[in-house]
């Protein structure tokens, strides 16, 4: 029915036009022929006249009304057929969906500009989705391990009579978890606001020599426990100009990494140079280092290559430092080989 109504309606608009322009165009005929030829028209002629133009203006508008339909059918409403069906797919959870492209001799232009904004739309929707699934299994994932531990040793902190040692051992069990699951959550808050832009750098001239030496200082007590030798080559009065506080994320997300791969007896070293315009910084360990396709991921959030020292973070440390050096405009690599250990090198402008 409201197909038939539509349809009526725009074959009504074509015969209304088709009728003003036809008699405008037989009124202006008939004037200038009975002015040059002196032909007197009769009121017989002039109902002949008519009746013959209102067929004619009922056919040509019928014929309009059939043009436009198949015109709107083809350009308009299998386009947009499309485009309602993708987007009851998305709606449905189907983040695939995509509408397929006319070509633009068979669709109107702006229909295609809607498609293609559609398309992109859809595609950051779909990455969006799956990074949202990642991250909520991911978390998961990495709180189950504390809060398993904290569980068990809680029930076990219960156990009638038990051994001094033993509750020592349960309670710094429960400490160690509680930690690991507040730096966690510490590190999902800073890289949410990081990567929605929500913290905007600060940028000042400083000495990164004394904030390097500063940050290496804060593991003395974890490389003489560790017994891990540390060497340092760290020029003097470097300049920078950037934020130092989220540069300090850096320093110490990637020595604590250094300390945490590397065995008893190894070698942490860090250096400092400068160049032209920029700072160079490398931490480099003697640990167990990483394979290539380890070392393409380790960015990723909750990424962790090594999995035997997985109970010592969460996967976040290197995310937020490839966040922070990308928004102080900075540069980071990593060069690493099995056995060998790794090193990061990060360069920062120079004030």
């Amino acid at each position: 029915m409201k197909r038939f109504l539509r349809g009526l309606n725009h074959y009504i608009v074509f015969f209304l036009m088709v009728a003003f322009l036809v008699t405008c165009c037989i009124m202006l005929f008939t004037s200038a022929l009975m002015d040059s030829l002196g032909v007197v028209l009769t009121g017989e002629n002039l109902g002949t006249a008519a009746k013959l133009t209102f067929g004619n203006v009922i056919l040509l508008s019928v014929l309009f009304t059939l043009i436009d339909a198949l015109r709107r059918k083809l350009t308009v409403e299998r386009t947009a057929k499309r485009i309602a069906e993708a987007a009851r797919r998305i709606v449905a959870g189907d983040f695939s969906a995509r509408v397929v492209r006319p070509s633009r001799f068979s669709s109107d232009e702006h229909f295609l500009e809607i498609i293609d904004c559609f398309n992109r739309m859809a595609e950051e929707l779909s990455g969006v989705e799956t990074l949202r699934t990642d991250f909520i299994s991911n978390v998961s994932h990495e709180m189950k391990t504390p809060l398993a531990v904290i569980q068990n040793y809680g029930t076990l902190l219960q156990t009638p009579d038990l051994p001094e040692d033993k509750r020592i051992e349960y309670a710094r069990g429960i400490a160690d978890s509680a930690r690991r699951l507040a730096d966690m959550v510490t590190n999902i808050l800073k890289l949410n606001k990081l990567e929605n832009q929500q913290i905007f750098p600060h940028a000042e001239t400083y000495d990164l020599s004394g904030q390097l030496c500063e940050a290496l200082l804060q593991y003395e007590r974890v490389w003489e426990r560790e017994n891990i030798g540390i060497e340092t080559d760290i020029a003097d009065g470097v300049q920078v100009c950037a934020d130092r506080e989220l540069l300090s994320l850096v320093w110490n997300n990637l020595l604590s990494n250094a300390f945490k791969f590397t065995p008893a007896g190894g070698t942490v070293t860090l250096t400092l140079t400068a160049t032209e315009h920029h700072a160079v910084v490398e931490v480099r360990d003697t640990g167990c280092g990483m394979s290539a396709e380890t070392g393409a991921h380790i960015f990723e959030k909750f990424y962790q290559g090594d999995t035997s020292h997985a109970t010592r973070g969460n996967g976040l440390g290197l995310a937020l430092v490839r966040r922070v050096v990308d928004i102080v405009c900075g540069e980071i690599s990593v060069q690493s080989e099995i056995g060998r250990g790794t090193t990061f090198t990060v360069k920062i402008r120079r004030a």
